[in-house]
């Protein structure tokens, strides 16, 4: 079964029509620092069908520009295709966009996809400079990253997201 994409007027009136769960897939830091009100956080990377305490209800699935989400509804649907699962497009980013209410916390830490911009611009400033003063071949981790940027654009699966994702900030409320 394909994920049910909605933008965020579409979910805000399956929230206010019906009885819909909605959910947060992010990480405990960005959800600390701005959520949707009454959003339950269930990171992506830990999300399973068995922990959606009532699996009747229609699930409103977000995080931050729509990429995670997806992935944790394919998820969720792989489990349990019964599932009444939609994906808010754009993420938390769209329903702002729209002029909905979000709730802004204290936590200070940046998103995940800004993390994960930091550390790849960070290496390849960091192994380019190593490559023209050291020795040539660091150009191979130069193209190393350039190969993860490809297949991270090409298939929408970013290892190194993953991994900042399980960084101790990322993981304290």
């Amino acid at each position: 079964m394909s994920v049910r994409e909605i933008s965020a007027k579409q979910a805000k009136e399956i929230i206010e029509q019906e009885k819909a769960q909605l959910i947060d897939v992010r990480e405990p830091a960005e959800h600390a620092n701005l959520h949707i009100p009454n959003a339950k956080l269930y990171p992506g990377g830990r999300i399973s069908a068995k922990g959606i305490e009532d699996p009747e209800q229609a699930l409103i699935i977000y995080c931050q520009k729509g990429g995670r989400g997806k992935s944790a509804c394919e998820k969720l649907l792989s489990e349990n295709p019964s599932l009444k699962v939609y994906n808010i497009t754009g993420g938390i980013e769209h329903w702002q966009e729209s002029g909905f209410d979000t709730q802004k916390g204290t936590s200070n830490v940046l998103p995940l996809d800004r993390q994960v911009q930091l550390s790849i611009g960070t290496m390849l400033l960091m192994f380019s400079i190593l490559t023209l003063a050291v020795a040539p071949a660091f150009v191979w981790a130069v193209t190393f990253i350039g190969m993860g940027l490809f297949i991270a654009g090409s298939t929408g699966f970013c290892g190194l997201a993953r991994v900042v994702a399980m960084m101790p900030w990322n993981q304290r409320v």
